[in-house]
């Protein structure tokens, strides 16, 4: 903040609105842009490689393995995002502190389940109430992000899987009879060619996943939404030095601008990404790509 902030009540015009707009909570909505970005940093990943073992799993030739790949790829795809979410983040938590509290706590005597609540012992809460304010923050965060790419992890999968099937099955035959094993066949040959077939629905569940992220406000992290929604509601001099009607309108239409500039990067990274896993395949890409350097 300025040092003409000082004193909010004798400002006025764009001095008022650049002392407003570096306020400590208006920091909070900057940093929480970063929140957003790591997330997709993280959960991108993290659900390809999800979407890969399920992928791999619903193919498999041990028959439970692959009962357990498609399963997990028709659950997840057939319940509500919303739900998912809200599930998976009460699940993991509880399972987290059920377990610690069993360890730590072995001469507890009273029921967990108590009615509605679920009661552990203090040594069992993860985190501990005496934790610094971040590791709440960050254990938050990182029950996000597993929620995230279990869910998204099934949708790529279901995309990988079908990539899988559209690599010609006469290569894999091919490999196997110059000598290759199954194993082999597939990471050499399979594995390399089926990103071309899987990109155009990784781009979609990518440009999904960038909208997904305002659910974070939903599973209690202070996201940009959340910031908005605080920020940009009514103010009056009674409770804040900034006095102001309500703004919401503005503060999501900048949330607005900046997820059409996010997707429209994403956008461009991922065609040049297509162009040059097409080159040299033979796909409807890779054709024209020869037709024009003809």
């Amino acid at each position: 903040m300025f040092e003409f902030c000082s004193n909010p009540d004798a400002l006025s015009g764009l001095t008022w609105l650049s002392c407003y707009l570096t306020t400590t909570k208006h920091t909070a909505l900057y940093v929480s842009f970063g929140t957003v970005l790591l997330l997709l940093a993280i959960t991108a990943p993290v659900s390809l490689l999800f979407g890969f073992f399920g992928a791999a799993a619903a193919r498999a030739r041990f028959l439970p393995l692959r009962w357990f790949g498609k399963a997990y790829i028709a659950l997840v795809r057939g319940i509500p995002d919303i739900a998912l979410f809200l599930f998976f983040v009460i699940a993991l938590d509880q399972a987290v502190e059920w377990t610690r509290h069993k360890i730590l706590c072995p001469g507890w005597t009273e029921p967990i389940r108590q009615g509605n609540d679920f009661v552990v012992c203090a040594a069992a809460k993860m985190p501990l109430g005496t934790a610094p304010q971040w590791v709440h923050e960050a254990y938050g965060f990182s029950l996000a992000v597993f929620t995230f790419a279990i869910v998204f992890g099934a949708f790529a999968a279901n995309v990988m899987f079908g990539a899988m099937r559209a690599v010609p099955r006469a290569q894999i035959e091919t490999a196997e009879a110059y000598g290759m094993s199954h194993r082999q066949a597939f990471w050499r040959v399979m594995v390399p060619q089926m990103w071309v077939y899987a990109l155009p629905g990784l781009s979609n569940l990518w440009m999904i996943l960038i909208k997904a992220t305002p659910l974070l406000f939903l599973l209690g992290v202070e996201d940009i939404v959340y910031w908005a929604r605080e920020l940009g509601g009514t103010k009056t001099s009674r409770f804040t030095s900034y006095p102001h009607g309500d703004w919401r309108m503005w503060y999501f239409l900048g949330l607005l601008v900046f997820y059409l500039m996010f997707t429209r990067v994403s956008e461009i990274f991922l065609e040049r990404l297509m162009r040059r896993l097409s080159h040299g395949q033979a796909t409807t890409g890779g054709e024209s790509q020869r037709k024009a350097a003809a």
